[in-house]
């Protein structure tokens, strides 16, 4: 069963189980791991939630070491993440039974709003998860003057 995107286009569907899926494989084992493996960590998947003081992104990033991750902020207001997960080294001996891990390149670009502080953007990677923190500036209230009223 796969609930993974297998593109990086919208597809509705994507998220569908589908029943067809891994049957080719499963009948024949010999067969190499498909692209689509790879496509799983390629589009990364990430959460964005906004709070009253930041915006928060977390994504998980299984088995990858914070040297192999990137967080950039380009053309001043797109927040970028990236990275690369390298495959195993494999043996001459080895025969693979079942590969469900994937590995590969990624990348991810997210505009951010006209609020975020770019210049203290804060990034951390614990326990396979990445924590990107963009704060947010204050909202600018306008200010109101009363007008005293004659007569």
């Amino acid at each position: 069963m796969s609930l993974v995107r297998r593109s990086n286009v919208f597809d509705p569907f994507a998220d569908f189980w589908d029943p067809f899926d891994g049957v080719f494989r499963s009948l024949v084992p010999s067969v190499a791991p498909s692209d689509r493996d790879t496509d799983a960590f390629a589009s990364a998947r990430i959460d964005w939630k906004e709070t009253p003081e930041a915006h928060v992104f977390k994504a998980d990033l299984p088995g990858v070491k914070k040297e192999e991750v990137k967080v950039e902020v380009e053309d001043g207001n797109v927040l970028v993440i990236s990275g690369q997960r390298s495959k195993e080294k494999e043996d001459k001996n080895d025969r693979w039974r079942r590969v469900e891990r994937s590995s590969g390149q990624f990348m991810r670009r997210f505009r951010l709003p006209e609020n975020a502080k770019v210049d203290q953007v804060k990034a951390g990677l614990e326990n396979g998860v990445l924590t990107v923190t963009v704060p947010k500036a204050e909202e600018k209230k306008p200010e109101v003057k009363a007008i005293e009223i004659s007569g």
